[in-house]
């Protein structure tokens, strides 16, 4: 059986990996239909072999259509999601828009696939932010062993995160370094992204966190457990693609790092490369196009009784968003749309 399904946004980084994932993981499609704003109507984008011209968003009718990827920032999200749903499609949402909405799951396969069940509430599920996927990836297998009490998190994240305009940020203002007189000045960014590092993903709030690292600590305890306790400090780096994180996590139970080893090798979606020697660990551009989370550099922490350090890397346009939703849209059909 295939399914018609639409992805929104298909003309962006995220929407084009949603089309490539679909098609290398052959996800079961009948008729697939490329969604954009009209500005960017008649683009053509690939879907494995094919070629797909978009079609108007704004006149799009998503009666009769299964599943809808959305990869379009929350103030479209907010028009056009409740549209589809209420045309009983199934919408698979990349914004941030519905993730802390207690009647939408907010979902990674890897951990807690049996949320999709409640989609039907409103006919949408939520994906995480793409810090927070990669983590709790890893962070849910040695949850299930030794149970978290405490996360410590430093994340640097690339710029593709921040879409088309964060990699063209960085690139010119690389290639201007090198060129006097064709400097290029911050504009997506607060300071200078080339040859710099920036503590800053996201607005300030009233606490001094940014809403980067309190969307880590929100969706971490919906997803995985609320009694886990985290504190997140979330950078901006000079990486096109990728996102890294040093992750410091405490147990109630003790946990050995041999152990915690063999737990993640045996763990669905995470690839263990930890060798204690020269580049024996995963670094951002070796993740690119991958659909693993690397896990690197684990270690017991001797300074707390019951601490294990771990170094976790991702393709953040892979599983920090198109991957992820497109893995959603796999636990959507096997345990709910196959049955009915």
């Amino acid at each position: 059986m295939g399914y018609r399904v639409a992805v929104v946004g298909a003309t962006g980084n995220v929407g084009r990996e949603m089309l490539n994932i679909l098609a290398e993981r052959q996800f079961p499609v009948d008729e697939i239909a490329a969604l954009a704003s009209r500005r960017s109507l008649g683009t053509e984008v690939s879907f494995g072999d094919a070629t797909l011209k978009t079609q108007d968003l704004d006149n799009f009718d998503f009666t009769g259509w299964d599943i809808a990827l959305f990869a379009i920032g929350s103030d479209a999200t907010k028009t056009y999601a409740p549209k589809a749903a209420r045309a009983g499609c199934v919408v698979i949402d990349n914004s941030s828009l519905y993730r802390y909405d207690p009647d939408v799951p907010l979902v990674v396969p890897e951990v807690n696939p049996q949320a999709v069940e409640g989609y039907a509430k409103k006919n949408i599920i939520a994906n995480p932010n793409c810090s927070t996927a990669q983590m709790v990836v890893a962070l849910k297998p040695l949850h299930d062993r030794a149970t978290i009490k405490r996360v410590v998190v430093s994340t640097y994240q690339s710029v593709s995160g921040s879409g088309k305009e964060g990699i063209d940020e960085l690139w010119d203002q690389t290639k201007g370094m090198y060129v006097p007189g064709q400097e290029v000045a911050p504009s997506v960014y607060p300071k200078q992204i080339a040859f710099n590092v920036i503590p800053h993903i996201d607005v300030f709030l009233e606490d001094g966190q940014t809403k980067e690292e309190w969307k880590m600590v929100a969706e971490t305890k919906k997803i995985v457990d609320p009694a886990i306790k985290v504190t997140a400090t979330c950078v901006r780096v000079p990486v096109f693609v990728g996102h890294s994180e040093a992750v410091n996590i405490e147990f109630e139970d003790h946990l050995d790092e041999e152990e915690a080893r063999d737990i993640l090798r045996e763990a669905p979606g995470i690839l263990v490369v930890d060798k204690r020697e020269d580049g024996g660990y995963v670094t951002p551009v070796e993740c690119v196009g991958d659909y693993a989370t690397f896990i690197s550099r684990i270690r017991q922490d001797p300074t707390i009784d019951n601490g294990i350090n771990l170094w976790c890397v991702s393709d953040n346009l892979r599983k920090g968003a198109a991957l992820n939703a497109v893995q959603i849209a796999e636990t959507l059909v096997n345990r709910v749309l196959s049955k009915r």
